[in-house]
């Protein structure tokens, strides 16, 4: 039974007017102001909303959460103000958006017209962060054992608008605040202050533990309108949850992490 279900992304940026355009067109999403004074991007469904938070900072380190993008062509993202970053290591493309930050371009025939393919996540442990993950969502974790790098991933998240969210080893631990990450919400209040309990206490307890992605917690009442958020902090590992073997014909991907 899901805790929480998933409700849209979130994007830092200094400068998030720039942002906001680079994300609408690589994304294929519309950009429009919002009335709280944040950038966003919008599509068919409320779960596509994507925030551009701007933020004062600017990129130091590798992100440990990037976004994979369908293109037609890498060029298509590069004429957007992408820069290469290595285009010749494996079947996609790693660029770096135009504040520095890291996404993979997978070149198809056939492009959607929503582009986001899937968001990837850096961890030092990954089948624990995604099975937290999973148990927060209600669905199994897999787990791919057999590349020379492991990787762990949930998919056929309720409501998430892209396939899946995939987690791959890295060796060094976060040291920074993520600049994407992605919110959820819960009917149930309880669990929402449980869950933000701990989360708040991965990160204080673990400068030497994995915490993979940003989770912030909007509580709705029975009615379904949201309402404040009830707490922040960032996810981390958790007791893990149901697992199971990938089916290799369905599951053709994978790789070592895109930003190693």
């Amino acid at each position: 039974m899901a805790i929480a279900t998933y409700r849209d992304l979130c994007i830092d940026a200094v400068d998030d007017a720039a942002m906001q355009l680079f994300w609408a067109e690589t994304l294929g999403l519309e950009p429009v102001p919002d009335d709280g004074g944040t950038l966003d991007l919008v599509g068919p469904t409320p779960q596509h909303r994507v925030w551009i938070n701007k933020v004062p900072e600017p990129v130091t380190v590798k992100q440990r959460v990037h976004l994979d993008v369908h293109a037609g062509s890498v060029d298509e993202v590069l004429a957007l103000g992408a820069t290469p970053d290595d285009l010749e290591s494996f079947r996609w493309k790693r660029l770096k958006d135009p504040e520095g930050g890291e996404l993979c371009v997978f070149e198809r025939d056939e492009v959607p017209d929503y582009k986001l393919y899937e968001v990837g996540v850096d961890a030092r442990d990954p089948h624990e962060i995604a099975a937290w993950w999973a148990e927060v969502f209600g669905v199994a974790v897999q787990d791919n054992v057999d590349e020379e790098t492991p990787f762990s991933w949930i998919e056929d998240v309720p409501g998430m608008p892209f396939e899946s969210l995939v987690f791959q080893t890295v060796p060094e631990p976060k040291t920074v605040k993520n600049r994407i990450h992605w919110d959820v919400e819960t009917q149930r209040l309880d669990v929402a202050r449980a869950l933000a309990a701990n989360t708040r206490a991965m990160v204080q307890v673990g400068s030497g533990s994995d915490v993979a992605a940003s989770l912030l917690m909007h509580t709705l009442p029975e009615d379904g309108t949201p309402a404040m958020p009830d707490g922040d902090g960032d996810g981390g590992g958790a007791p893990p949850g149901q697992q199971r073997t990938p089916d290799e014909a369905t599951r053709r991907r994978r790789r070592a992490s895109p930003s190693s």
